[in-house]
């Protein structure tokens, strides 16, 4: 009896341990990745009052160079970052670090000539990319310089992320949008306010600054390197060393693993892609829409609503760049049964934090807008309805990670192509029911295909215990429609008082309305002990602190 308790605590041990490593990883990704999404959305209040009259063109220009930009960074990058993550928690769970380290230097070599690739094609090609609109063109040129660098970056992230060091990582993140900010309004405010020169030099110099932030990242993780150097170096003398893996085997690991990453990272961008070369031509195909009318609906949801969404979704990113070097490890032990629970804990976690989030930003939508843009009935109206195409676009983000973390990319890569197969043949219907709205629509369909392909590939592998997750998902759902509905009273009760049309009004009105949603959630959560089957022992401790039995 004895043995068999003790053999259960073994098993249960590394269990405990992976899902301890999870959630404070993920602690550690989701406030470098809030933090600096927050900041990333705080910039447009000074940024778009500096643009005036011209602030609707100047989003949809940035939106448009950025989508263009986040294609070629995931293709600089090659994906490596993830996939060096992946392989450096595979070779580090068994006790091969200074292979590791070989990987390291090899990706770094890669990511570097891709990086030149990819650069010179932004810098001399973007006349070929700007879709009829020649203000694209030195926004894309602009862009390339960090396209030059930011691949050596994200090499060093994935292989500190491989060790499950995550918090140089989260700084990095945070250091890098606070440079990039910095410098995009001091540039903004020269031109507009003291040159009053031309609005797309401002966008053009605000798009540079992306180099000047990949600058600050790789100060901080230069420093982290060489704090943990003597760590690294101590666990290289003491690995196992297999000559075997030879450099260029090397080479060709990242080679096979980072090509799926490439085509699955850059999902969600391909989604934007497929908007910002359809968009305008649908448009004129369903009505007689002017070229400014078109470019004022498009801002508002591929930026406007964009900036504020991504923050939501930036909570699903952190978790899935959390999990990626877990399962890995798990899928080099051959341990299925940990590989079947860090999906479900994933899945609870992502549904805990996810869900009443999408729903708090819907409830507070029209308080939120105003703030970062001013008051634009059209512009609440397409916030909200983001924010629940959100939670499908989370999904697809954390699902498509713990996809390539289990090795099965071959099959997530076809998942993706059906999608995205989705997302053309229903667009122009989509667009031609809700106009505006219609590419949000089309996406978030598309995005349900997807997720519904991924989960069903998950429980025929791992036979998931979805059984036992219907009861906290449901809490789930049944708490995050409480919050939904006391913080949309309490948003309505302040209008009645406060004028919800002003920046500085609908600012003070959000605070209340913030705690609220916070609060009765929380509350909900912890006296119903939600909370215990998704954080464990932590939720005892802040039932106890806050006195909810």
């Amino acid at each position: 009896m004895n043995d068999e308790q003790t053999n259960d605590s073994r098993r249960g041990a590394p269990q405990n341990d992976a899902r301890a490593k999870m959630l404070s990883g993920s602690a550690w990704m989701t406030a470098g990745s809030i933090a600096s999404r927050i900041l990333g959305a705080l910039y447009v209040i000074p940024w778009v009052t500096w643009f005036g009259a011209y602030s609707n063109e100047a989003n949809a220009l940035f939106a448009q160079g950025y989508n263009i930009y986040n294609l070629f960074l995931v293709v600089a990058t090659a994906g490596i970052p993830s996939a060096i993550s992946k392989l450096v928690a595979h070779y580090n769970g068994i006790n091969m670090y200074g292979v590791s380290r070989r990987l390291y230097h090899s990706g770094m070599y890669v990511a570097m000539a891709m990086g030149i690739i990819c650069a010179t094609i932004m810098m001399f090609g973007a006349s070929l990319m700007d879709n009829g609109d020649p203000n694209v063109i030195p926004v894309i040129r602009s862009l390339a310089w960090a396209v030059l660098i930011i691949p050596g970056m994200a090499i060093t992230r994935g292989f500190l992320q491989g060790y499950n060091w995550m918090a140089p990582s989260a700084m990095s993140q945070f250091v890098e949008q606070l440079f990039r900010i910095i410098y995009m309004l001091a540039a903004t405010y020269f031109i507009m306010k003291i040159q009053h020169g031309s609005w797309v030099s401002a966008v053009t110099q605000s798009t540079f600054a992306a180099f000047i932030g990949a600058i600050g990242a790789i100060i901080v993780l230069a420093m982290a390197w060489m704090k943990h150097l003597g760590e690294m170096n101590g666990l290289v003398a003491n690995s196992v060393e297999d000559r075997e893996v030879s450099t260029g085997s090397l080479v060709l690991k990242i080679a096979y693993q980072s090509i799926p990453f490439i085509v699955i990272e850059s999902g969600i961008t391909l989604y934007q892609l497929i908007d910002q070369f359809t968009f305008p031509h649908m448009m004129k195909m369903v009505g007689n829409f002017t070229h400014y009318q078109i470019t004022v609906l498009y801002a508002l949801f591929s930026f406007n609503a964009n900036k504020l969404y991504m923050i939501v979704i930036s909570l699903a990113s952190a978790m899935a760049a959390t999990v990626i070097p877990l399962l890995a490890t798990a899928r080099a032990q051959n341990d299925q049964e940990g590989m079947r629970k860090q999906i479900e804990n994933v899945l609870m976690l992502f549904y805990f934090v996810m869900i009443p989030a999408a729903l708090g930003l819907a409830a507070v939508a029209q308080q939120v807008y105003t703030v970062f843009y001013r008051y634009d009935p059209a512009g609440v109206t397409v916030l909200e309805f983001a924010s629940f195409v959100a939670i499908p676009m989370g999904l697809y983000t954390v699902a498509a990670a713990m996809m390539q973390g289990i090795s099965e990319n071959k099959r997530m890569m076809k998942f993706l192509a059906i999608g995205l197969v989705v997302k053309l043949i229903i667009q122009l219907p989509c667009i031609w029911l809700l106009q505006g709205l219609g590419p949000l629509l089309a996406t978030c369909i598309s995005m349900f295909v997807v997720n519904y392909l991924i989960l069903h590939s998950f429980n025929m592998e791992f036979n998931m215990h979805f059984a036992q997750m219907a009861r906290p998902t449901n809490q789930i759902l049944c708490f995050s429609l409480i919050m939904f509905v006391f913080t949309k009273l309490v948003m309505v009760l302040i209008g009645h008082f406060v004028s919800p049309y002003g920046r500085f009004t609908a600012f003070f009105s959000l605070i209340p309305g913030v705690a609220v949603g916070v609060g009765v959630y929380l509350y909900l959560a912890l006296k119903f002990r939600l909370a215990d089957s998704i954080i464990g022992a932590r939720s005892a401790a802040l039932r106890r602190k806050l006195h909810i039995r």
